[in-house]
């Protein structure tokens, strides 16, 4: 009787402990503070979108999401910092091309994008703007072109880190109109449009969100945008294609990734909850109307998405020769 009592105990304790470890690994939301890292100063397009999002996913599973800006390198720093972090849900990040697509080819890494970070979910896309300021005198790509042409290594751009989205516009244009304008890397979009409005850079290829105003205020002059069609709120801007540089494109995005030792249970809730989030008709309206393209998917869908785009930027860096300055 003893015998059979100990075995049941013993019994029902391995099936305890196996349904609290399952239980353990689906804990959602994780019972500790919840921290959603973006790699790049308060004040840009980055920062602006996440808050966003988080607002809806904290109001959604009853807890705060807290955004936390890591700004430098490119948003390199914050990339790491989720890689070797917590596996258990209570960080997530809103990545970006750069990190996950580009900087691996520029410079060495203490992650690897395709190895260490779990896609979640895409996030938003949009075109960049490449922007000068008034005292310049450029009004147009054609004359920014020129002016690059006759004072080689002149004329600078301002991007949001090496390896970022930004950073690979300026160097492609580079590439295609034959000029040698110089890379100026900033830890985010706040930073560099504050120097560029200063006159203390030539020109930057800015999310529309953080140029717009500037623009519509008579600040800056908009040359061109990266993207291969116009968005609904720049119709009037031409695209680097249109300029004279036919197939021209360099979309900037970001993404939802966590550390790559996240149980699946948990990387797949937080994937639902995400995709709601960025189909709400609230949100989407907010993110639209700031120029950002809301970009929900599975998975899946992302892990492909981000290796095309990985072998892409490989090739324009190769390509380029380009270092990671």
């Amino acid at each position: 009787m003893k015998k059979r009592t100990f075995m049941q105990a013993a019994v029902l304790a391995a099936t305890s402990l196996a349904w609290g470890s399952h239980a353990l690994a689906q804990d959602f939301p994780p019972k500790k503070p919840i921290t959603m890292v973006v790699g790049f100063a308060a004040g840009g397009a980055a920062d602006a979108a996440a808050r966003m999002i988080a607002k809806k996913l904290g109001d959604n599973i009853g807890q705060s999401v807290i955004v936390e800006n890591r700004g430098g390198a490119g948003g390199n720093i914050a990339h790491g910092q989720v890689a070797n972090g917590p596996t258990d849900g209570s960080m997530i990040l809103f990545g970006s091309i750069g990190p996950l697509a580009i900087a691996p080819h520029l410079m060495k890494l203490n992650y690897d994008p395709l190895k260490d970070l779990a896609p979640i979910s895409g996030g938003v896309n949009f075109p960049n703007l490449l922007v000068v300021h008034k005292g310049t005198g450029i009004n147009n790509l054609e004359e920014f072109v020129a002016q690059a042409k006759m004072a080689p290594g002149k004329l600078d751009f301002a991007s949001t880190g090496a390896g970022s989205a930004s950073h690979l516009a300026g160097e492609l244009l580079n590439q295609r109109a034959g000029i040698d304008t110089v890379h100026v890397p900033y830890k985010g979009g706040g930073p560099a449009m504050q120097d560029l409005l200063g006159e203390r850079i030539t020109s930057y290829f800015a999310a529309p969100p953080t140029a717009m105003p500037q623009v519509e205020a008579g600040k800056l002059i908009p040359l061109a945008t990266t993207g291969l069609t116009h968005p609904s709120y720049m119709p009037n801007i031409p695209t680097v294609a249109e300029a004279g540089y036919p197939g021209f494109e360099a979309l900037n995005w970001y993404a939802f990734v966590a550390a790559a030792k996240t149980p699946e249970p948990i990387l797949e809730r937080w994937n639902q909850e995400i995709v709601k989030a960025l189909n709400d008709p609230e949100v989407s309206k907010m993110l639209l109307d700031y120029g950002l393209t809301p970009q929900p998917s599975t998975r899946q869908e992302l892990a492909e998405f981000i290796q095309k785009e990985y072998v892409q930027w490989g090739e324009v860096v190769k390509q380029g020769n380009l270092q990671g300055n």
